[in-house]
């Protein structure tokens, strides 16, 4: 089967079961205006994305990985009411773009851009304390992707739920002789995964306009 039907596919579910508002219509556009790279999630993993976490019914989420801020705008609105969503940007042009876009959405009070390198950012989260997060969502830059994993356990309870995208790419992640940094990222990860103990996971793999990859889900024990 070729790539074309999968991206017909999509659309096909989108038009039916994804009503995108103005302010997420908007963030696209913006990440196209902005010159940011095409590698957001596409509109049903974003409303699968809500859902997921919507389960959850989480009073605080935390996603590594802002981009032009559209992901960040679905998990925010699966907050429960009070709720807060802190998401780690490492590029201040990417950040300013998605403050801007969750203005718009009328996101600005409940959720807050760090801007930073993640593996630095996310120590700092640790020692402020305070309560652990109920959802992460991990999707930004694939060689720490294991060390992301092992912060977001320490930033956890009993029943957070882990989502971390791109974890198929392609089926690369068979290739044991790959030299691709990112697939190598990955591969350590998906290590880490299968040997934890901490958590209950697995991965699903995806198709559709983002191709084939896959979603690795966990949930801490």
């Amino acid at each position: 089967m070729s790539n074309d039907i999968f991206g017909d596919v999509d659309r096909f579910i989108n038009q039916r079961f994804v009503k995108e508002d103005n302010a997420l219509l908007q963030t696209k556009q913006t990440i196209i205006a902005g010159n940011l790279p095409p590698i957001s999630i596409s509109e049903n993993q974003g409303k699968f994305l809500y859902m997921l976490a919507r389960l959850n019914k989480p009073q605080k989420i935390l996603e590594i990985g802002t981009l032009g801020g559209y992901s960040t705008i679905w998990l925010a609105r699966a907050l429960q009411p009070g709720g807060k969503l802190i998401t780690l940007e490492l590029d201040q042009h990417h950040a300013d773009i998605a403050t801007s876009n969750l203005q718009v959405a009328g996101l600005g009070d409940c959720a807050t851009i760090r801007v930073g390198n993640a593996i630095e950012e996310l120590p700092k989260l640790k020692a402020k304390g305070g309560s652990p997060f109920d959802v992460i969502f991990i999707d930004a830059d694939k060689e720490p992707y294991a060390e992301y994993f092992q912060w977001a356990l320490q930033l956890s309870h009993p029943g957070t739920l882990i989502i971390t995208d791109n974890v198929v790419r392609e089926a690369r992640i068979l290739d044991e002789n790959t030299t691709d940094p990112e697939v190598k990222g990955v591969q350590r990860f998906i290590e880490l995964l299968s040997n934890s103990k901490e958590v209950t996971a697995t991965i699903i793999q995806t198709v559709g306009s983002k191709y084939h990859d896959g979603i690795a889900l966990a949930i801490v024990n």
